[in-house]
């Protein structure tokens, strides 16, 4: 088999990897009278009313004593569908380690524009749980800043509302029912068998806010014994009327918005996790690109530190990129900043900037900072400094960092701590842009920075703050094989929009070369039946990269596509000529109407046709199948694909 018919094969592999193993269950479309909705593998996605989202997704969840949540087997459903109602019967079996759980549910909805979601669950085995229950996800739109009648368990009523910056703590606690208005109707929620509250997804870059069961104040993990029976209910009732008709064949319209244009941040890339340092081939490969930095991790508590510290320098030193350095302390840190500082003070480095962590706690502490910062500027006064988290911007929320004489603060985005879906991967993309304005309101003059960006969960900060080093055969739990996939590249020009658009400082991604690069490399994967890189491929997120990097001495327009769960939009100009990514986000074509250029433009495209060319080649461009539009057309975007655009910025 020769070179071309490999990349073929894997190309076939990426695009079923696109949907990947959490889409193996069929979507059903539903309705309960004015309501339509999405039913696919137990939860109900989508509610809605005319085209106005009410409820993003009810669900049910079994989550361990680490907050891991485990997927269930589905038995014996059964849907019965009728013009305006419809009935779903299944059951659940949730079996990971200890636990053993088992449930029965019951969904219905009916012309009257209600629905009711039951479960009655028995523990099969003892065991130690986080959560068991549903959990009810309302949208960010028709939700944030506005009011909400919270109805308590002891009969009494609370006028509260959604926040609009991002909440560290629970929004509203001691559920029995909610109220909120959405247009002219209104949308209730009754809740039976535990108490609810709601917490700001946004904190772990969700784009949602989430009703749950067992209130966070009652204290887990809490062993259930076996026999224990489990009863929940939620029923939503909608009321009133919507104007906005739903137009199953609607496109996609994306405009931009010319008098708000934006510097792009400084972008960088992270050192491989690999053990075996970059070859020249693959050098070669990533100095073709234009990143500003290059992140190195230095685990000062750790010895042997000063191997992955001149690797990482010398790897720099060849890209041509200052050097992101993250140093890691454990209580002993003076020892360790002694240590560094004379490893540091004898080698002539650009580094741009420093971040400072403890290895063992959620933020950098203060008392840290103040020691290690005059340490560092006494050597070099200009280097960029930086405290926060290396975990989510739930942990940089709940604990602020004070005054220091830190230049900026930070913390770290992926999309799946709660689920690993496609859909819930494109739908998080929004909760990017709130944790920077979130950030920035408390940071006040100090810079944000984003550090780093991967889809999937690097460690979980519910144990620890630092990767934990894999033992075993088994794929690395934070390889996911959709960073090769298109949809890996969709969504990551989707997150470049949302964080670029936003005035970050600087903003990394991924790693250089392996399975959690943005090209396999000159090694095979280390994982072939999970993870069907072969040697050499280059994956499609690293033609995102060229493309943006190859232009980023334009700047930024803010742009807007009327469905942005659909086709998103990142668009750059030099006030004269456009250059924009579009990027679908469906394993469908769509149409979309681009009223953003004037006369002609042009498109390329990175999709199914053209991945094992671009594949091949990591200068390639798509030229020769370059298409011409008219600015006034209607055209379709392919499945999961990214789209090129150069044309004439329509004024």
């Amino acid at each position: 088999m020769n070179v071309v018919q490999e990349f073929t094969e894997s190309l076939h592999e990426s695009l079923k990897q696109t949907g990947g193993m959490q889409e193996k269950s069929a979507v059903t479309y539903l309705k309960a009278g004015k309501l339509r909705m999405v039913y696919t593998g137990g939860t109900l996605r989508y509610i809605s009313a005319g085209a106005t989202e009410l409820i993003r997704m009810i669900y049910s969840a079994v989550r361990g004593k680490n907050w891991v949540t485990v997927n269930p087997i589905i038995e014996n459903e059964n849907i019965e569908i009728k013009e305006d109602s419809f009935r779903i019967t299944l059951m659940c079996n949730y079996t990971e380690g200890e636990i053993n759980f088992s449930a029965s549910f019951l969904i219905e909805g009916n012309p009257d524009s209600t629905i009711s979601f039951t479960l009655d669950g028995i523990a099969r085995e003892s065991f130690e749980k986080n959560r068991i229950g549903f959990c009810v996800l309302h949208p960010l739109e028709g939700c944030v800043g506005k009011s909400c009648i919270i109805g308590h368990s002891d009969g009494s009523i609370e006028q509260s509302s959604f926040p609009g910056e991002i909440s560290p703590q629970q929004v509203f606690r001691d559920i029995k029912s909610m109220t909120w208005q959405v247009n002219k109707a209104y949308c209730t929620i009754d809740f039976e068998g535990d108490i609810f509250e709601t917490e700001d997804h946004r904190n772990w870059t969700d784009s949602s806010f989430k009703t749950y069961s067992t209130p966070l104040s009652i204290p887990y993990p809490v062993r259930i014994e076996k026999g224990t029976r489990i009863f929940q209910k939620v029923k939503f009732r909608y009321e009133g009327s919507d104007d906005n008709d739903y137009d199953p064949n609607q496109k996609t319209i994306v405009e931009l918005f010319p008098e708000e244009t934006f510097r792009l941040p400084s972008i960088g890339i992270c050192q491989s996790g690999r053990s075996t340092p970059m070859i020249i081939s693959e050098i070669k490969v990533i100095r073709s690109l234009r990143f500003d930095h290059y992140r190195v991790d230095l685990h000062l508590y750790k010895s042997g530190w000063q191997f992955k510290a001149e690797q990482g320098c010398q790897e720099s030193f060849d890209f041509g990129y200052s050097l992101e350095l993250a140093l890691f302390f454990d209580d002993h840190t003076l020892q360790q900043i002694n240590n560094f500082m004379d490893w540091y003070s004898r080698r002539k480095l650009s580094v741009s900037s420093i971040l400072l962590f403890h290895k063992s706690l959620p933020s950098t502490p203060d008392k840290l900072a103040r020691e290690i910062i005059p340490i560092l500027r006494g050597v070099n006064p200009d280097v960029k400094i930086i405290t926060g988290t290396n975990a989510n911007f739930a942990q940089l929320n709940r604990n602020i960092p004070g005054e220091t004489g830190n230049d900026s603060i930070c913390y770290s985005i992926h999309p799946q701590e709660h689920a690993s879906d496609n859909s819930t991967l494109v739908e998080n993309l929004e909760a990017q842009k709130y944790t920077i304005k979130s950030a920035k309101i408390f940071a006040g003059d100090k810079g944000i920075v984003i550090s780093p960006v991967t889809i999937q969960r690097r460690f979980n900060a519910n144990v620890s703050f630092v990767e934990i080093p894999q033992t075993g055969k088994e794929v690395n739990p934070q390889v996911d094989s959709r960073l090769m996939s298109l949809l890996g590249a969709c969504w990551t020009a989707g997150s470049l929009k949302y964080i670029c658009e936003n005035g970050v400082q600087s903003v990394t991604y991924y790693e250089t070369v392996g399975e959690r690069g943005i090209f396999q490399g000159e090694q095979d994967s280390q994982w072939p039946d999970d993870f069907k890189s072969i040697r050499g491929m280059i994956f499609p997120v690293f033609h995102v990269f060229r493309y943006l990097l190859g232009h980023k001495d334009l700047k930024l327009i803010k742009s807007k596509s009327s469905r942005p769960l659909v086709i998103e939009c990142l668009a750059l100009t030099d006030g004269k000529q456009a250059r924009i990514m579009l990027m679908n986000f469906t394993g469908s074509p769509q149409t979309l109407q681009l009223e953003c250029c004037s006369g002609l433009f042009r498109i390329r495209t990175l999709n199914a046709a053209s991945f094992s060319e671009a594949a091949l080649n990591y200068r390639w461009t798509g030229i020769e199948n370059e298409r011409t539009i008219k600015s006034h057309s209607s055209f379709e975007l392919d499945p999961y694909s990214v789209n090129f655009i150069e044309g004439w910025r329509k004024h």
